[in-house]
């Protein structure tokens, strides 16, 4: 297993922690890589350079970068209903895409859209066939980028009211007929809707990479409080889980990533001591 960790918790949401130093602790942890964010660990407008300069850092420190995400896609939607708003969207992800190649990863995580954003009511409520069509359009835009870079899409599931069941990702992903576009697979967020390992066995060969956190499904289902600070703490089986993926073959990364909700509305990134927590809690999976 790949074990990595994302930036949010050991960084916080605005770049209090640069890249080398999460190099550095991801090196003292003895994980086997990291996963940056772009908009905080990494400007969206980051040289080709400073690229080459990380990548050529955490290689020396043997930590892997091999993939990239981002909160871009909260505030600007690639399934947006404002054709500005979309075309801003492909824009940003142009660049996303090639920062992804400067730095060597091999897929780059994208929301393909929204019909609803729960952790921000002032975004617009859009029909789902809308979110559909455009999204779609967008990737398809986006497509060609990709293959010139050599970097994949992976598009994650989350609470978006978007993509709601494995049956709806398998029918939305095989509509673009491309392996360079597959699922960034969070076996946390899907949990409001249906069983991680579910997923997997229905997507397959579609899933590029894996996002590793719990939910605890509480109060009728439960909110995004069900986001813990335990790995875990919640309704995620990992031997079925990790069971389902070997079963189709997955080599692909396994990135904790931690926001835990349930502190709202005293929510503090960056957490050090939380990134070593569930640091350790990877390692001995």
């Amino acid at each position: 297993m790949y074990k990595a960790l994302n930036y949010w918790v050991f960084g916080g949401f605005t770049g209090e922690k640069t890249p080398y130093e999460f190099i550095d602790f991801a090196a003292s942890q003895g994980l086997d890589g990291i996963e940056l964010t772009v908009g905080d660990a990494l400007p969206a407008d980051i040289t080709e350079a400073e690229c080459k300069k990380i990548a050529s850092y955490a290689a020396e420190k043997n930590v892997g970068l091999r993939t990239l995400a981002t909160g871009f896609y909260g505030t600007c939607s690639l399934g947006a209903a404002d054709e500005a708003e979309r075309l801003r969207a492909v824009e940003f992800s142009k660049k996303y895409l090639q920062i992804g190649a400067w730095l060597g990863v091999k897929c780059v995580l994208m929301i393909p859209g929204a019909t609803f954003v729960a952790w921000d009511l002032s975004r617009p409520v859009v029909p789902y066939a809308v979110v559909w069509e455009n999204s779609r359009k967008s990737i398809k835009e986006l497509l060609p980028v990709a293959h010139q870079l050599g970097v994949d899409i992976a598009l994650e599931n989350v609470w978006t009211r978007f993509l709601l069941s494995p049956m709806e990702w398998k029918i939305y992903l095989d509509s673009f007929d491309d392996p360079a576009v597959g699922i960034y697979f969070d076996a946390g967020n899907c949990c409001l809707n249906g069983r991680p390992e579910d997923y997997v066995g229905i997507l397959g060969k579609r899933i590029k990479a894996v996002h590793l956190k719990n939910f605890e499904g509480s109060d009728c289902a439960g909110g995004l409080h069900g986001f813990g600070d335990d790995l875990f703490k919640g309704e995620v089986d990992f031997a079925s889980l990790f069971a389902a993926l070997k079963k189709i073959g997955y080599e692909g990364t396994f990135t904790v990533e931690m926001i835990p909700f349930s502190r709202l509305p005293d929510l503090v990134l960056p957490d050090q001591q939380l990134a070593e927590k569930v640091t350790k809690q990877l390692l001995s999976l």
